[in-house]
Formats: C-alpha cells, sequence, structure tokens
C-alpha cells in the first residue's frame, strides 16, 4: 500500500474498526433475529394451541348437551318409526321438544335450533325462537342425504358451515351427528344443533395478535367455517395455503402474496376434524427484529466516528517524529551528518529513544566513515596481492604423481626398446609443461584446452596401454571462446582417477561438450562411470559452494596433491567472479557431468 504513514495507520485501524463492528454487529442481530424468530414461532404456537383447546373444550360442551337427546327414549323410538305423520307424529314431536329439546334451550340459550332427521326422513325442527319451521319434504331429503354424506360414520361430532335456513348463511356452524335407534346397533338417523358462529370469536377474546392478526377455521374438505371476515367463510381456502398448512405440523411458515407477507401456525384438532390457524403480519412480528438493526446501526456509525477521530489522533502522535527523523535520514544520506534537536535530556517513549540513538549513530558513523576510508585505501592493495598471489600459487599446483608415472612410462620404454612412442611421449610432457608453466595468460580458447586434453591423452594412452578416445562434441562457434587455462585437464585426469576404478572398458566414454543458456557459457564433461553417491555428492557441492574469493582464511578441508575439482572451481570464480564455477549432476551407477560456467562476454574481471 503507498502513501505516508499516517494514511496507512487510519486505513488500518479504519479496517481494523470496520471488520470489528460489522462482525459484532452481524452476529449481535443475526443471534437477536433467530432468537426472537424461535420466540415468535413458539409464542404463535402455544396461542394456537391454547385456541384449539378452548375450542374443542366448546364443542365437547355440545357434543355432552347431545348425550342427553340420545338418551331419551322417545327420541330413539322416532328413529325406529317408518314414515309417520299425523297424531302419531305430533305426539313424538310433543313429548321430544318438551321433555328434551326445551330444556337445552334453557341451558344453552346460544343454540339457534336443534332438528331430528331419520333415514326413513321423519324430521321434527325446534327453534329456540320460539316459532318453528317444518321443512318440505323434498327440503327434508335433501337435508339428509347432505347430511348423511358430511357427517362421520363412527357417530363422532362433526362440525359444518350449513345451515337449515338460507338467511343465516355464514352466520352459524351446525354440530351433527349420526345416531341409533332402539331396534338396530346401526346408525338410523342425524342430530344436529346449529349455534351462531360469533360465539367462537368469544372463546379467543382474551387472545392478543395485533391490528391485523386474526383466526380462521378450515374442515377436512378446505372449506372455511370461521373467519372474521363474513364473506370468507362458506370459501376454500386456496391450494398452495392448504397445501402448506397441511405441511407445517403446528411448525409457523410464511405464506402471502406480493409485499403483504404473513406468518401462519396451525393445530388440527383430532377431535373435531376442524384445522385451527392463527395469522399475523410478518412485518408486526419483525418489528422488534428491525429496532434492533436500527440501534445497532446508529451505536455502530456513532462508535466508528469516534474510533476514527481517536485513530487519527493516535497516527499523528507517531508519524509527526517520525518524519522529523526521515528528513535527518535523508540529510545523512547526502552525507551531511545532521542531528535531530531534541527538547529534553532523557528519552519518554520510544521515538524518543530512537531519535537519541539515531544522534548518536550519526557521530560514530562520521567518525567511522573517516577511518575506514583512510583503511580501505590500504586493504585494497593489500587484498590485490593476495589475491594475485592465490591464484599464481593454484595455478603452479601440478599433480607430482602424475610427472612420476610418467617419467617412469619413458624409462621403461627406453628400457626395452627403441621406439618412437619415447619421441610421442617426451615431446607431449614437453608440451604440458611448457603450457601449464605460462603464467603470463590466465584465459585460454576452448581449442587451446581442448589440444592440452588431447596431448594429455597421448601420454594417458601409454600409461594404460589402452586405446581410448574423448569425444569432443564442442559446437565449432565455440571453440574460441575464452575459458581459464588449466581447468579441462584435471576434471578428465579425475575422470580416470575415480570414474573407473575397475580400469577402462569398452563401454566406457568422456565427452566434452559447450554451450550457452541465460547469458552463461558452459562447457561440460561428462563420463558413464560409476557416479557418485548421493551423501557424498552434497558434501562435495557444500564445498564448492563455500569456497569463494571472499574468503578471508584458509580451508583446511582444500584439495591437496595435485589441482583438484576445487582448485578448478576457485581458478574460474577467481577469474570471472564469484557467482560462476562449477556445478556436478551425478547418479551413482549411472555416470557424472560436470559443468564449468562463464560469462558469455568472456572477459574476466578487472582486478585479474
Amino acid at each position: 500500500m503507498k502513501g505516508n504513514l499516517s494514511r496507512k495507520l487510519l486505513t488500518y485501524f479504519l479496517i481494523v474498526i470496520v471488520l470489528s463492528l460489522s462482525s459484532v454487529g452481524v452476529v449481535t442481530y443475526t443471534r437477536a433475529s433467530k432468537e426472537l424468530d424461535e420466540q415468535s414461532a413458539r409464542h404463535m404456537s402455544q396461542i394456537v394451541n391454547n385456541a384449539m383447546y378452548q375450542t374443542d373444550l366448546y364443542l365437547q360442551n355440545y357434543d355432552r348437551a347431545m348425550t342427553s337427546l340420545l338418551s331419551n327414549q322417545d327420541v330413539k323410538q322416532f328413529i325406529d318409526m317408518p314414515r309417520i305423520d299425523g297424531y302419531d307424529y305430533y305426539s313424538f314431536y310433543s313429548s321430544i321438544k318438551a321433555y328434551g329439546i326445551k330444556p337445552l334451550f334453557i341451558s344453552n340459550p346460544e343454540i339457534n335450533n336443534v332438528y331430528i332427521i331419520s333415514y326413513n326422513e321423519n324430521a321434527i325442527f325446534a327453534f329456540n325462537s320460539g316459532y318453528d319451521q317444518p321443512l318440505s319434504p323434498p327440503e327434508v331429503h335433501e337435508q339428509l342425504q347432505m347430511l348423511k354424506q358430511r357427517t362421520k360414520d363412527n357417530g363422532l361430532l362433526s362440525a359444518l358451515n350449513t345451515t337449515i335456513l338460507p338467511e343465516r348463511k355464514n352466520s352459524v356452524i351446525t354440530l351433527a351427528r349420526k345416531i341409533k335407534g332402539l331396534s338396530s346397533p346401526n346408525f338410523n338417523g342425524i342430530l344436529a344443533f346449529e349455534v351462531q358462529s360469533r360465539e367462537l370469536s368469544t372463546l379467543w377474546g382474551g387472545i392478543d395478535l395485533g391490528e391485523e392478526g386474526y383466526f380462521f377455521i378450515m374442515d377436512e374438505s378446505g372449506e372455511i367455517v370461521y373467519h372474521p371476515q363474513r364473506e370468507m367463510i362458506g370459501t376454500m381456502v386456496p391450494d398452495k395455503l392448504r397445501e402448506q398448512i397441511g405441511a407445517s405440523d403446528a411448525q409457523m411458515f410464511e405464506g402471502g402474496e406480493g409485499n403483504k407477507k404473513q406468518a401462519f401456525v396451525s393445530r388440527k384438532s383430532a377431535y373435531s376434524g376442524w384445522t385451527l390457524v392463527v395469522s399475523m403480519p410478518l412485518d408486526q412480528l419483525k418489528k422488534p427484529i428491525s429496532s434492533i438493526r436500527t440501534t445497532t446501526i446508529a451505536i455502530g456509525l456513532v462508535t466508528l466516528v469516534l474510533a476514527i477521530w481517536l485513530s487519527q489522533r493516535f497516527g499523528l502522535s507517531i508519524t509527526r517524529p517520525i518524519r522529523v527523523l526521515k528528513n535527518g535520514m535523508r540529510q545523512t544520506e547526502k552525507g551531511n551528518w545532521v542531528t535531530i534537536p531534541v527538547n529534553h535530556y532523557e528519552p519518554k517513549d520510544e521515538i524518543d529513544e530512537l531519535t537519541f540513538s539515531y544522534n548518536l549513530m550519526v557521530k560514530r558513523l562520521s567518525e567511522l566513515v573517516k577511518q575506514v576510508y583512510e583503511a580501505e585505501l590500504t586493504n585494497r592493495e593489500t587484498q590485490l596481492e593476495r589475491q594475485k598471489a592465490e591464484f599464481q600459487s593454484l595455478q603452479m599446483q601440478i599433480n607430482p604423481h602424475f610427472l612420476y608415472n610418467t617419467l617412469e612410462t619413458i624409462a621403461c620404454y627406453a628400457a626395452l626398446k627403441d621406439s618412437d612412442e619415447i619421441s610421442e611421449i617426451v615431446k607431449a610432457m614437453a608440451y604440458m609443461l611448457r603450457y601449464s608453466v605460462q603464467t603470463n595468460l590466465e584465459e585460454i580458447t576452448v581449442a587451446n584446452e581442448l589440444k592440452h586434453v588431447l596431448t594429455y591423452m597421448v601420454i594417458l594412452r601409454h600409461r594404460i596401454d589402452y586405446e581410448f578416445e574423448i569425444d569432443a562434441a564442442v559446437p565449432p562457434k565455440y571453440l574460441l571462446h575464452k575459458m581459464v587455462r588449466l581447468t579441462l585437464q584435471p576434471l578428465v585426469e579425475n575422470i580416470f582417477q575415480h570414474a573407473f576404478p575397475e580400469g577402462v572398458e569398452p563401454h566406457h566414454y568422456i565427452r566434452v561438450d559447450a554451450g550457452e543458456e541465460d547469458g552463461i557459457f558452459w562447457v561440460s564433461v561428462e563420463d558413464n562411470g560409476e557416479g557418485i553417491p548421493e551423501a557424498k555428492l552434497a558434501e562435495l557441492n557444500e564445498r564448492l559452494s563455500s569456497y569463494r574469493l571472499t574468503d578471508d582464511h584458509g580451508s583446511k578441508e582444500r584439495v591437496t596433491g595435485g589441482i583438484g575439482i576445487v582448485n578448478v572451481h576457485r581458478r574460474i570464480q577467481m577469474v570471472f567472479g564469484e557467482e560462476y564455477g562449477l556445478r556436478i549432476e551425478s547418479k551413482a551407477g549411472e555416470g557424472t557431468k560436470i559443468f564449468m560456467l562463464m560469462p558469455m562476454s568472456s572477459q574476466g574481471r578487472s582486478d585479474q
């Protein structure tokens, strides 16, 4: 993030504050919303359970009232009678009304009328108003068929939204049941009460559902039996809402269309078969949650503004002295050793300590720079002389065993016979000695190094008594590229000493190649000998990486007794720089490949 420190501090403080307030607000609001939703669901479930309990008690009260008529002998006889009229009908009518129905009207004045219809279509109608209005035979027949179809076959009470008087439609509820006579155990008639539906609302008068909350009752067919809006009574509940009511199982669910969302909780009565549904506007239930959200946002904004002000003050208290310190450092970068003035002598906080330390540093640096500058002039000359001496010492390290073995071979040939081989060996030896003792040329071409290796192979062929050719696969364009003298032959010699411990076999080979990659010129020496074990390879690479031109102390692990791999690595580094040298790749049992890495510019360091 770019910008000054005060802006960064303000930004980070703002991020922390906003994240903290947001996380606390979201978690608080989410948990409060969830708990209020659960509380609302429990509250509405409790309401509908209590309302259904009161409704069942209300219906059971009428069920018990019917029991008194069911035990009346005149009622049972009337049910069993064939079609009667005249005096016989009047006799039953008078007895049943006087001793059975009138006591019901007295004890239950809310009953509008009572009627009994036998399956033989004998009917008695009694009205609480005192004026009986008998139905015509076709009306009795129609009423009987309807009640037989809609009442329960087990004789339990059924609550229906119907009436025998059209003018009272949707204002009364019919409570009916199938009844038995004296002569047969089968049901042989219908007993029904009609009561005012508004009596139901008195049962729930103590329940506060708000201004827009209400109850309604749905029968088993989906028809609305009771609704506070009278025009809704007798209509069918919409299919989608009916499915939700059937699947809710006394659990709260949301319904409604458009923006007018309602929360519903239903409960079905096993006694009457009715489903009591309580409905409340969703926004009324969510009102406490909205209040919590508004309060949380308001408090969060006030806290955010206060926190931003405090964080800005805090950031300035840090950045102001740092700016002063930064300006002092800029002067120091320009070589002006300027100290920062302070108004007190003892540090009060960490920034004061930093200022005091800076002043002390400036004072000491001004003294040390002067000393270092003077010492650098002297050390530079000493270092150059030391590196030159070390380079010449490495250059002159020639393996004495090789010279001894070569002279021994010449002596053997001289003793045995007068042969051209002696001349060949001596000439090759003279060339190698002349090539190795030159000190005025630190860089040589790849072609010269290859010629030196081929001369070495002339002598080696006589020593091992085996014709062995080196595969020189160097592309012609690299033959005149510069490389360090006496670096290729030691690597080839190392192969004969270590890669073929059991002797040179026909399947063995040594290949010399060259190339370039990413601005690096490399010359490789590859063999298919026994390779280097992984542990020894790691140790060797570690030694190569530790031998740097900047070593101030001689290492006890330097290779002695000849120009070895480490010395070749050192020679390349001393000519071209520490980023160059040897890189070794090897697998035990498969062979080894050594890369000499040099710059493409082929120019050594200026100090060499």
